[in-house]
């Protein structure tokens, strides 16, 4: 069960990235069902603002920069934890892994209280590049995490007859 679901969560941060990078090109292609549903979808989880979006074949992307940036970098460290090895029953969610999580989340949060604060306006680009750390430790963790509560695989024995 662990492996399908961490296949599938690999797999479906794959997909959703693929989908964002696809929905302002089929719009600008004049077909509007598929961006529909993926930009209704993005809005329930980001603000969507067009001046801190990436824009795509003149189109605005259905997430901002910044949540751009967490999906794709997510999406990266998802496939690669999928893949790599951990051995079942690790303790993947240490002390150290939670401080690097903490670490990763600062380069956002800095960004975040310059905005809030009116300290200064980061660039789209320097939004989506703050963010990457963030989604991609978050990703990894969580994907090590699950493969490390997998059970051991069952191998089949052979028996032979004489």
């Amino acid at each position: 069960m662990h492996r399908s679901l961490v296949a599938a969560l690999a797999g479906g941060a794959v997909v959703w990235l693929a989908l964002l990078v696809a929905a302002p090109v089929a719009l600008s292609h004049g077909s509007p069902a598929l961006p529909w549903f993926v930009y209704e979808a993005a809005s329930l989880v980001c603000h969507q603002r067009a001046e801190r979006s990436f824009h795509l074949a003149g189109v605005q992307l259905p997430v901002c920069a910044r949540c751009f940036g967490l999906y794709a970098s997510g999406a990266a460290a998802a496939t690669f934890a999928a893949l790599a090895s951990v051995a079942p029953g690790t303790n993947v969610l240490t002390r150290g892994a939670r401080l690097g999580l903490l670490a990763a989340a600062l380069p956002t949060a800095v960004t975040v209280a310059f905005e809030w604060f009116g300290l200064a306006s980061p660039s789209n680009l320097t939004r989506a590049l703050c963010s990457i750390p963030l989604g991609a430790t978050a990703a990894w963790l969580f994907i090590r995490a699950l493969r490390a509560e997998a059970p051991p695989r069952q191998v089949p024995q052979m028996r032979y007859h004489s």
